[in-house]
C-alpha cells in the first residue's frame, strides 16, 4: 500500500494480482487496484479527470486520461473520502502506474493537480 498527499487530499493505493483473469502461459497478467482519496484539506472538492502512466517490466508505456474514474465525478466534503477499484492488465508479470486527478474546489472553481504515487503491480510468485 503507497499514499500521497497534495494540497490537502490523501491517495492511497492497494493492488492485487487476479489470478482467475490471467493467463501467464499466454502473457497474460490481471491486477486490480483499490483507491481510497481522502479529503483532509478545508474545501469541498470535486474529482473532474483523471491520467495514468502504465508502464510494463518491457518499458512499454501506455496513457489513459478521462473524465471522473469509474464513471464517476465524485464530490468530497471535508473529512470524507472516496473509494473505487478498477484494473489493469500487462503482458509482463510485473508493472507499474502513477498519474493525477485534476480537482476542482467546489467554492470558487479552482482547479488544481493531485498526484497518484507510483504503485507496482507484481505477480506474487516473483516475490520470492
Amino acid at each position: 500500500m503507497v499514499s500521497a498527499i497534495t494540497h490537502g487530499i490523501k491517495v492511497t493505493v492497494e493492488t492485487e494480482y487476479q489470478p482467475q483473469y490471467s493467463n501467464p502461459s499466454h502473457a497474460h497478467f490481471v491486477f486490480s487496484y483499490r483507491i481510497k482519496i481522502e479529503n483532509e484539506s478545508e474545501y469541498t472538492v470535486k474529482l473532474l479527470h483523471r491520467h495514468w502512466i502504465i508502464v510494463d517490466a518491457n518499458g512499454l508505456e501506455r496513457q489513459v486520461s478521462g473524465e471522473g474514474v469509474v464513471g464517476q465525478q465524485p464530490i468530497i466534503e471535508p473529512g470524507h473520502s472516496h473509494e473505487y477499484s478498477s484494473g489493469c492488465n500487462f503482458n509482463t508479470s510485473i508493472g507499474k502506474m502513477k498519474g493525477s486527478y485534476t480537482m476542482e474546489r467546489v467554492f470558487d472553481g479552482k482547479k488544481f493537480n493531485v498526484a497518484v504515487p507510483d504503485f507496482t503491480m507484481t505477480v506474487p510468485y516473483r516475490l520470492n
